[in-house]
Order: structure tokens, then C-alpha cells, then sequence
């Protein structure tokens, strides 16, 4: 009987997702891991159909439910919520850029479960040399192993407590936007939820592996800002 039911949104990167589907797979604790096709490639897909069943993930492809383009991620939330109410669980976004440790799921679920005012728990990341590293390194010089913030957390590693699933309907999720990591941080802070980083249970993250266009953020910043504003890409 699963405990957490754990998403990922994918889109290609099949190399790196391989990787995150094999880690969540290998928890200490059961999990339900439904991953979210979202208008990836046909090689991708077919990757994704090949190794369901292999290594243990429900398959969800977003082009059969709508047309709009990827990214998706509301959509994915939205239905990522009704599941967690619908089967009292709460529901843990690991991106397919990150790679858990067997123990990742429990220590989260734990630590949520032992603090009744937890609206989000996420993972700190970390590099492949265990540095604090994007995009957590505004807590780089933290010592302590858990922090309570009203700084917002990122989904590469993050769950929502059912409480807050319960408490806050992502159907409010702005259409605009195509992600929610900064606005449902704040909503569960807002709503009187406290949201805690586990500084102590890390994950390895390879920054942005799963739309490498955003790479280019950091090695051609002028495209990246023409992509982001002109092309209205990765609204916040």
C-alpha cells in the first residue's frame, strides 16, 4: 500500500528521468510514482511505455487529455491533487532532473508527518560533489539540518502535505504562469502553513538537465531573456 504518491513532469531528457524513475523506485518506503508525459518526443514516449512496467511507474500522457502545449504543469498539480485526496495521500513532486536516496521519501515523510502545521517539505540539492547548489544555494551557509522559511521552495524535491492539499484548490493556479513553485509557497505561508528544507536529507539535482534550453540562462543570458520575454517562455 503506497504511503506517497510521488510526480514527475517529463519533458524528453529520457536519459535523467530513466535515472529519477530508478531512484524513487529503489524507496524505502512504497510509493505510487506517476509520471507525466508532457508532449515529449516520440522516441521519449516510446522509452517511457518500454520502461514502465520494468521498473515500476504509472505512465500519464498529457497530449491525450489537452492540446495546450507544453509546459503543463498546472494541469499536472491539478491532477496530482485530486489524486492525493482522492487515496489520503500526500503527494511528493521529484523532478527529472533529481536523483533521491532510498531514504529520501521516508525522512520527508516523517518529518511532515511529525509537524502537524507542514504545508511543503522539500529536499535541499545538491551536486554530484555534494555542494549545495541550484537552486538552493540561498541557503548554502546553513548549518542547522532542517530550516523553517518564507523564502519559496522549489519542486525539484517537494511534497505537499495533505492538509494543504485540502486546504487550497489548485484550480486557483494562475493560467498565465507556467510554474508554481514561488505562488504555492507563499499560499501555504498565506494560509498558515509552515514550510520546512531538509538540509540534512539532500538530493543530487543537474540544474535544468530536463529543458536544457535554460541552460542558456547562464552560458548565452541574452537569448535565454529574449526566449523567456519575447517567446513569453518559463513564466513565474
Amino acid at each position: 500500500m503506497a504511503k506517497v504518491i510521488v510526480i514527475t513532469p517529463v519533458k524528453n531528457s529520457i536519459v535523467t528521468t530513466l535515472d529519477t524513475a530508478r531512484a524513487i523506485a529503489s524507496s524505502t518506503v512504497p510509493v505510487k510514482h506517476v509520471i507525466f508525459n508532457d508532449f515529449s518526443s516520440e522516441e521519449t514516449k516510446t522509452e517511457l511505455e518500454k520502461n514502465k512496467t520494468v521498473i515500476g511507474y504509472e505512465l500519464i500522457h498529457i497530449e491525450e487529455l489537452t492540446n495546450n502545449p507544453s509546459p503543463n504543469y498546472k494541469l499536472v498539480l491539478q491532477m496530482a491533487q485530486k489524486m492525493g485526496l482522492t487515496e489520503n495521500l500526500p503527494v511528493l513532486v521529484v523532478e527529472s532532473d533529481v536523483v533521491v536516496k532510498p531514504t529520501t521519501v521516508a525522512e520527508i515523510l516523517k518529518y511532515q508527518e511529525s509537524h502537524s502545521k507542514a504545508g511543503l517539505v522539500g529536499s535541499v540539492t545538491v551536486d554530484e560533489n555534494g555542494f549545495v547548489n541550484f537552486p538552493y544555494l540561498k541557503f548554502k551557509g546553513v548549518k542547522e539540518s532542517v530550516i523553517t522559511t518564507q523564502r519559496s521552495l522549489s519542486f525539484c524535491c517537494t511534497m505537499f502535505s495533505l492538509p494543504f492539499l485540502k486546504s487550497f484548490n489548485f484550480t486557483e493556479l494562475d493560467e498565465a504562469k507556467d510554474w508554481f513553485d514561488t505562488f504555492i509557497s507563499k499560499k501555504a505561508i498565506e494560509m498558515g502553513f509552515e514550510n520546512y528544507v531538509l538540509m540534512s536529507s539532500p538530493v543530487w539535482h543537474r540544474p535544468h538537465a530536463s529543458r536544457p534550453w535554460k541552460q542558456l540562462k547562464y552560458t548565452n543570458p541574452l537569448k535565454y531573456y529574449f526566449l523567456k520575454f519575447w517567446k513569453g517562455l518559463d513564466k513565474i
